[in-house]
């Protein structure tokens, strides 16, 4: 198997159980374990909290110390522990600490499934990194299409198993053969051993973090309570799942056109694109709260969430040193993806309660200083590209 297609595959496989994890997972435990929507809030900002603890501290010490592929392996085979220990859980403590236990393990795969493929486009041995990264979209979209029709015929209870299957042939698939770089214990130079601090002494690494993370976690809303919107918003039960994953399609036009299309915007620029059209799409959903428009706004996943992925990880390959990547990843994915995502879910949660629109707008909270800063970033970087060429 050669890179790409290896790489393709790991995202491919670890998305298709992120596609039932992220938009059903909230709604399996309010419908099946008879939780209440602050409970489950609750439970997956704590879940969250644990996510960041783990990618912040854990990944990049033990990126350190064993292969990528080993990393993958361990936090594969514990996730799957977790999830079987979801079966005789039936109270609120119980589920609480099990969704603990998974989110040191379940996403800690998404930042080291980007690590290996940086290491790889750095070495020259992955060209395309959004082409791979686009099969992690269709593997997102694909359990969507199958899930949506299995709860309709069998109910939420068939959300928990198809998570398990997934599960189990990702930690099958993680035994196969991977490139030799990503097999071997990595050898880093004493002079290389820096801290984490290092990191925000390089040139606008902390602009761009604050950006990304303003971004990511203007999304809390959507992915914790998007699933229970569409039935408040009487969405037919058979079309849930396909209208969810029209933001996916998106996503996948964007990452296959992405390496091309893209190729000669700025960091700055992409991130102010992405600003836009999050602000855009959360306006949207709350100003015209009904199928047809949920359904417009979710095309703009494209700018909201994959343009601004991708704008971090263009800015990660171009300016971070190939022994630091771990430790970026590590932030970007406690910070952008857990810590502030967590408060919002929890902010979200609150105003879902008062009036599920208000949970939707109050991600603007979040989009517009995104905006804002990013704009700041677009300067810089032009004055830097007049700087150099006089």
């Amino acid at each position: 198997m050669n890179t790409q297609r290896w790489m393709s595959t790991q995202f491919f496989t670890f998305f298709m159980t992120w596609g039932v994890f992220l938009p059903y997972w909230s709604g399996w435990m309010i419908y099946t374990k008879g939780i209440t929507v602050s409970e489950a809030s609750l439970i997956m900002s704590f879940g969250l909290l644990a996510r960041g603890l783990s990618t912040l501290f854990a990944f990049p010490y033990l990126s350190e110390r064993v292969s990528s592929k080993t990393l993958l392996n361990i936090a594969g085979i514990g996730t799957l522990v977790a999830i079987l220990c979801y079966i005789p859980a039936d109270s609120f403590t119980s589920l609480l600490m099990i969704t603990i236990v998974l989110h040191v393990f379940y996403p800690t795969l998404m930042p080291a499934l980007d690590t290996a493929a940086g290491i790889l486009v750095q070495s020259k041995q992955l060209r395309h990194y959004g082409r791979s990264r686009q099969w992690g979209s269709i593997g997102f979209i694909s359990i969507g299409m199958v899930l949506t029709i299995f709860t309709g015929i069998l109910g939420d209870e068939v959300i928990y198993w198809a998570l398990l299957l997934g599960i189990m042939g990702f930690v099958a698939l993680g035994f196969l053969n991977a490139p030799v770089i990503l097999t071997s214990k990595p050898k880093i130079e004493p002079s290389q051993k820096v801290g984490l601090l290092q990191l925000f002494r390089i040139k606008h690494f902390s602009l761009v973090l604050t950006i990304v993370i303003l971004l990511q976690a203007a999304h809390a809303t959507y992915y914790n309570y998007g699933y229970i919107f569409l039935q408040d918003i009487h969405a037919p039960v058979y079309l849930i799942g396909l209208i969810l994953n029209i933001a996916v399609i998106a996503e996948i036009i964007f990452f296959s056109m992405a390496d091309r299309s893209f190729e000669k915007f700025s960091v700055g620029s992409l991130l102010t694109l992405s600003a836009i059209g999050s602000t855009l799409r959360w306006i949207l959903v709350f100003t015209f709260p009904n199928v047809l428009v949920f359904c417009l706004a979710q095309t703009l996943h494209a700018f909201s969430f994959a343009m601004g992925h991708y704008a971090f990880m263009k800015y990660l390959i171009k300016n971070i040193p190939h022994a630091q990547i771990p430790k970026a990843q590590g932030v970007y994915s406690a910070l952008a993806l857990s810590w502030s995502t967590a408060v919002f879910t929890v902010f979200g949660g609150f105003l879902y309660e008062i009036e599920p629109r208000y949970a939707f707008i109050g991600m603007i909270a979040c989009t517009i200083p995104g905006l804002l800063i990013a704009l700041v970033y677009r300067k810089l970087e032009h004055k830097k590209e007049v700087l150099a060429s006089t």
